[in-house]
């Protein structure tokens, strides 16, 4: 979001019916001329957590998977300037395109690595997940305290500088380290 600087960070959320795992296509969506791609590392709650401290954040993550965050800007931007929520732009059916989730032995595990998306073999963004602003442990310890959070919940991270337009044709590659990967058309 153009910030590069500890603020606190902030929250929204996207129904269930956002996420498609491991799509090869995806439409265009309605109500939009300017759809916008946002690679990012995905949390996976594995147990209640309420005001957890940073030690019990980091034992209620089950495990990591590699997400896209994709954004109707033009209705975001609209809802900006009119000081409206911007739920619609985020929220939409299949505007959360997921990797099968892999659980973690040791949080090291998802603190270091290298993510990247890139738009018909044009690299977009990348970047080292342990340049991240929060870390998963600091982003969960925060979250909890202002929602309970459950088992099968998922967090979306935050995305590196290089955030871009998609078209209709364009071929979506994202990875995380050399083991995850998105690979889809937006139709």
């Amino acid at each position: 979001m153009g910030h590069d600087q500890r603020e606190t960070p902030f929250f929204f959320t996207k129904p269930a019916d956002s996420l498609v795992h491991s799509p090869k296509s995806l439409a265009y969506p309605p109500m939009t001329n300017e759809l916008h791609h946002e690679v990012e590392l995905v949390i996976a709650i594995s147990e209640e957590v309420v005001e957890a401290n940073e030690h019990q954040a980091a034992d209620s993550i089950y495990g990591y998977a590699l997400g896209i965050d994709l954004t109707k800007r033009d209705i975001q931007a609209e809802a900006k300037q009119k000081g409206r929520p911007w739920d619609l732009s985020k929220g939409f059916d299949q505007s959360a395109p997921i990797t099968s989730i892999q659980p973690i032995a040791e949080l090291d595990e998802i603190t270091q690595g290298f993510i990247s998306l890139s738009v018909n073999q044009d690299m977009r963004q990348e970047g080292q997940l342990k340049d991240m602003l929060w870390s998963p442990t600091e982003i969960i310890t925060e979250l909890s305290k202002h929602i309970t959070l459950k088992p099968g919940d998922l967090i979306f991270t935050g995305t590196p500088s290089g955030v871009g337009v998609v078209e209709r044709g364009d071929k979506i590659e994202a990875k995380l380290n050399q083991e995850l990967a998105l690979n889809f058309y937006i139709e």
